[in-house]
């Protein structure tokens, strides 16, 4: 379908694009961008009334595990992390973790990007045993400076995180959160087009 609300480049191919067809995509990627938290969010609601056998659904675990997070005094950037974590959950059955950090990856620290790529393992202590994994294959990982802050977060607040009885705060007090740490990256090939767009 063709929308003809916007311009359009008008190469057939990459290799025959002239400047004024990127300035045309430049323009509409810096309209389409800032708005990375709102597509963010409504990709996390699909989480909801997925249960997979746990006792709460998956949304609800990030909602609490992000609850958790919060009201111990965690910052904006970690409670954000601790509500996206299993975002992956939807597109990657195999490997959620690395789904979840790739979204990630352009807006969080070293430190909290590393433990949303491996709270997978690190989760697995509690319960690789059960279906036939070594529970200690986060230990593979002990010489890691951030080792001790994954084992945290996945025994502070993802571990515990599926209490149905648990007074979890809801969507919409995250959503200001989400919206501001993932509208422009902290790192990206992109950043600088997003930081002279932002100051303009």
């Amino acid at each position: 379908m063709n929308d003809m609300t916007h311009e359009h480049a008008t190469f057939r191919s990459m290799i025959d694009g002239k400047q004024e067809d990127w300035d045309i995509i430049a323009r509409e990627q810096k309209q389409f961008a800032p708005n990375n938290g709102a597509r963010i969010l409504d990709h996390l609601k699909l989480l909801g009334g997925d249960y997979g056998g746990f006792p709460v659904d998956r949304l609800e675990h990030c909602l609490q595990t992000a609850t958790r997070a919060h009201r111990d005094g965690r910052d904006e950037e970690y409670v954000v992390m601790a509500l996206l974590h299993d975002i992956g959950d939807t597109l990657g059955a195999f490997n959620h973790p690395e789904v979840a950090a790739a979204i990630l990856k352009p807006f969080l620290s070293e430190q909290n990007l590393w433990i949303v790529q491996h709270h997978g393992i690190f989760q697995g202590h509690y319960f690789f045993h059960y279906i036939g994994l070594d529970r200690d294959m986060r230990d593979q990982f002990a010489d890691s400076p951030h080792a001790a802050a994954c084992a945290e977060f996945c025994e502070k607040y993802d571990a515990p995180a599926f209490d149905p009885d648990y007074d979890t705060l809801p969507l919409e007090f995250f959503e200001p959160m989400v919206k501001r740490l993932c509208s422009y990256p902290k790192a990206s090939i992109y950043k600088k087009i997003m930081i002279e767009e932002a100051a303009e």
